[in-house]
């Protein structure tokens, strides 16, 4: 798994809790750095306060992507698109993230622990991290936005 981004943030909820500190050891593990925004434990917490944190790391260009998991990556999702500059994704499979990135540059990918095997994100998080935007015309769309 290599990545064309060098500053990558992380979040969860408590449903995303195990598939996080999956996802950051697997990175962690490749030499990828990480920073982890939280939580630091499976203890149930509300998922718009970290998925706030990623979003603003990620608009502040404190970090240039984040990667949310709550347990569908939905709410994660409506939450971080809030923040102005935000095109997160939720990653279904990997034709969804790859286009996510191609065509709308998304910085935020949202992953779904309860509805995605850990083997798919395994895949799903290599594809966000190794695809480029095409630009072009999807450049002029994403302006719109």
């Amino acid at each position: 798994m290599k990545s064309i981004f060098k500053k990558i943030c992380i979040s969860s909820d408590h449903a995303g809790y195990k598939i996080k500190e999956f996802i950051k050891d697997e990175l962690i593990s490749l030499g990828i750095s990480i920073i982890d925004l939280g939580p630091f434990s499976a203890k149930s917490v509300d998922y718009p306060d970290y998925a706030k944190k990623v979003s603003k790391r990620v608009a502040a260009k404190k970090s240039d992507i984040g990667i949310l998991v709550c347990g569908s990556g939905t709410g994660m999702a409506i939450t971080a698109n809030k923040t102005k500059g935000i095109r997160a994704a939720v990653g279904y499979n990997t034709k969804s993230t790859q286009l996510s990135r191609q065509h709308n540059n998304a910085n935020i990918i949202c992953l779904g622990s309860r509805l995605t095997k850990k083997r798919n994100i395994k895949k799903i998080v290599s594809i966000f991290l190794k695809t480029k935007f095409e630009g072009g015309r999807h450049k002029r769309r994403i302006k719109k936005i």
